[in-house]
């Protein structure tokens, strides 16, 4: 899988936040604070090593089950953005499952996920107001 061009990333990423579970997740309080100390580098470096940990091998541990929903900036990331198990991975992203990802597609789900946060963190989320 190539890397995509930011502009059909935020397209995905649009249509991930149609989802009503998807668009849910934003990052608040201290994910939030994490995600914009850290910066875009320490981001990624921990998307990365998340990623091979958690959902790269061909049958990660506890698949479904292994993606906290909070914690970490890049966990609330995964759910936002469907890379938090091989099934939504396979449903939403179509790469498959039952086997190790590659390269390019670990450098595919941490872009998905980094571009996510990023999009957090600079404030076009999309997320409505709250209103009381």
């Amino acid at each position: 899988m190539s890397d995509p061009l930011p502009r059909s990333l935020d397209q995905r990423l649009d249509a991930l936040a149609r989802h009503p579970f998807r668009a849910k997740f934003h990052l608040r309080g201290r994910e939030r604070v994490t995600a914009e100390l850290s910066g875009p580098s320490t981001m990624r470096w921990h998307a990365y090593d998340l990623i091979a940990k958690r959902l790269a091998p061909a049958e990660p541990y506890k698949d479904g089950k292994q993606t906290p929903y909070r914690g970490h900036p890049v966990f609330v990331a995964q759910h936002a953005t469907a890379t938090c198990c091989r099934t939504c991975l396979q449903r939403w992203h179509e790469i498959p499952k039952g086997r190790e990802l590659s390269r390019a597609e670990r450098a595919y789900v941490v872009g998905v996920i980094c571009r996510w946060i990023e999009r957090e963190v600079g404030g076009s989320s999309g997320a409505p107001e709250a209103h009381s």
